[in-house]
């Protein structure tokens, strides 16, 4: 049993241990890079073959990334990309990065998860180091992925510790964010074992600049989490904030900046038409099922989704009592939202509350259009199916909509020319404050 684990130890040293890694979105493609450029051979596993191919080129899918980080793919003998999960048995590593999104009742839903590590375990050799990085409850990789892997494999089941090696370490990617990247934000790392957490320990280190260890995957998993749920209920609170001082007639992004001045004990959080991404409308809600599977409600978190998810029918009704102002009903009134991604300068649109947002509108007979320099037509995601294209942006069309409801805040959007052009403005992300002067009631805070 040492011997495998010695043998691993000294290929991830050296660097000839091949790093594979399942699922080649936000978080699989940065890290697939980040190994390859490390020195690291690398295989990456997507069940897309158009990923595959466009990676093969050295051509990205993401451009939030830059050309730069897949060009070096193009050519190089130690990158190799596929969609046969039989080639599993070729990697060393194995990282693990696949969705991990929520069912109709907000449950955690393990499906990609659980056939993951059914394919591992249908190749597993001795030998090998599998880590997830999906985001998830505490007790995953343990008692759900584990079981998957070893319950698939063909023949006597390795033993995790001596004969294959497990762990957990969370994603922390931002998509657009530079000032830190897949290299340089601290990563996390928890074992089922001593000997799992040394090797992914060394195996990180080979590629990221600090690699922290905790006491158990559990810790690691729940770190994560917190992470998030810190977010989620800061936001939360500045959205509650925001319907209530707004009715009080008082500016919430006046009130921020001005709580800002405090040199000690807080920190901003801004408000906004809902939350998005991958990570804080979602990880919230695993934390509050497992606690209620063990008889533990996390009512505070659990309150702080239902707030963040009420922000899309506030916003809708904020546009509603704007037009009602002005003598125009929200029933076949023409409304352009603005940015279809969730955050601002990237094309990431994963529950973006701006689909909410048309949906909401569309199901009060308004005729609804979008504008997203990012994103230049709707595709199926997880609820919705708009089949609608960008619109640009130009005065006479924006003169042409009753109102524009800014959802995201692209920098590319020319707000001086909303402000002079716009016959009402609903801005739910303070874009337009350089021009509430000149705009008047034709701006209106939501």
């Amino acid at each position: 049993m040492a011997k495998a684990f010695e043998r691993l130890k000294a290929r991830i040293e050296s660097k000839q241990a091949v790093v594979g890694v399942m699922g080649l979105g936000y978080v699989g493609l940065p890290l697939l890079a980040a190994f390859h450029d490390a020195g690291f051979p690398v295989l990456g596993f997507d069940v897309d073959a158009e990923k595959v191919e466009r990676l093969k080129a050295g051509r990205t899918y993401l451009p939030h990334l830059g050309p730069e980080v897949v060009g070096g793919f193009a050519g190089s003998k130690r990158f190799d990309c596929t969609a046969d999960l039989s080639r599993l048995r070729e990697a060393d590593a194995i990282l693990v990065c696949v969705p991990t999104p929520l069912g109709k009742h907000h449950e955690p839903d393990l499906t990609y998860v659980v056939k993951t590590a059914e394919a591992i375990g249908r190749t597993l050799r001795p030998g090998q180091l599998i880590i997830l990085e999906s985001s998830t409850y505490p007790g995953t990789t343990r008692d759900d992925m584990v079981p998957a892997m070893l319950g698939a494999c063909p023949g006597a089941r390795p033993e995790v510790g001596g004969d294959v090696f497990v762990a957990f370490s969370p994603e922390r990617e931002d998509p657009g964010r530079t000032s830190h990247s897949t290299k340089t934000i601290p990563k996390l790392v928890g074992g089922l074992c001593p000997r799992s957490t040394d090797l992914a320990v060394a195996l990180y280190g080979g590629a990221i600049a600090e690699v922290i260890p905790t006491s158990s995957a559990e810790v690691a998993e729940a770190a994560k989490l917190l992470e998030n749920i810190f977010r989620a209920v800061n936001i939360a609170l500045v959205n509650e904030m925001k319907v209530v001082l707004e009715s009080m007639g008082i500016n919430v992004w006046e009130v921020i900046a001005a709580a800002s001045t405090k040199p000690f004990g807080f920190m901003p959080f801004y408000p906004g038409p809902g939350w998005g991404g991958h990570c804080i409308p979602i990880d919230p809600y695993y934390l509050v099922w497992k606690a209620k599977e063990i008889g533990k409600p996390a009512r505070f978190i659990e309150l702080a989704g239902e707030v963040n998810r009420e922000m899309p029918h506030y916003v809708v009704e904020r546009v509603g009592d704007a037009l009602s102002d002005r003598g125009k009903a929200l029933f076949r009134s023409r409304v352009l939202v603005l940015g279809l991604a969730y955050k601002p300068d990237i094309a990431d649109t994963r529950e973006s509350p701006s689909f909410e947002l048309i949906d909401l509108l569309l199901r009060r007979q308004v005729r609804v259009d979008y504008s997203d320099p990012f994103v230049k037509e709707t595709y199926p995601v997880r609820r919705y199916h708009f089949e609608l294209k960008s619109v640009e942006l130009t005065p006479e069309s924006v003169a042409s909509y009753d109102c524009l409801l800014i959802a995201t805040n692209h920098s590319a959007f020319d707000y001086a020319m909303i402000a002079r052009s716009a016959r009402l403005v609903v801005d739910t992300r303070n874009a337009m404050k350089a021009y509430a002067a000149e705009m008047g009631d034709r701006l209106v805070r939501a």
